[in-house]
């Protein structure tokens, strides 16, 4: 298993692990990834300063990927656990748990102290890993992701 930076080769696969993930849960709602056009050009978007997507690869086949981003609103102490999404088959095997390491060691090499996420009931299996993680639910939204299909939120303190 290899963790690397997203390259733009891999746009076309990542969005397609993302939506076809989102369609499993029943979460491809409007206000959600699903629909976001960014999705498409994930390498793009990751061009911002202070963000970083990292995709795992498996014999050369990209299965899934998550990244970190200064989502717009939020305190500059903070970033946001986003786009983080394995293929149906990659799943409990710790590769997701290995993204979410490696994104919050991004996180406090890049002097951030807290991780956000928005996410969503049907997303069951990711939920009980982000508490294994340590993440904390909370009662609002943080930032302007624009994601009003997500009705969950959590926050992470960096140690």
């Amino acid at each position: 298993m290899i963790l690397r930076p997203i390259q733009q080769k891999d746009n076309a696969a990542i969005a397609q692990i993302i939506r076809k993930a989102l369609l499993e849960f029943g979460a491809a709602h409007p206000g959600t990834v699903y629909f976001d056009k960014t999705t498409d050009d994930l390498y793009s978007l990751f061009q911002h300063p202070k963000s970083f997507y990292f995709v795992a690869e498996r014999d050369g086949v990209v299965v899934g990927g998550g990244g970190i981003f200064p989502t717009s609103g939020l305190h500059a102490d903070t970033c946001e656990l986003v786009k983080m999404y394995l293929q149906a088959d990659c799943r409990g095997m710790g590769i997701g748990k290995m993204l979410i390491q490696k994104c919050i060691e991004t996180a406090k090499e890049n002097g951030f102290e807290n991780i956000y996420i928005e996410t969503m009931p049907e997303l069951k299996l990711a939920l009980s890993v982000y508490e294994k993680f340590g993440f904390k639910y909370m009662t609002h939204s943080l930032g302007d992701s624009g994601h009003f299909g997500c009705d969950l939120w959590m926050l992470k303190k960096l140690e």
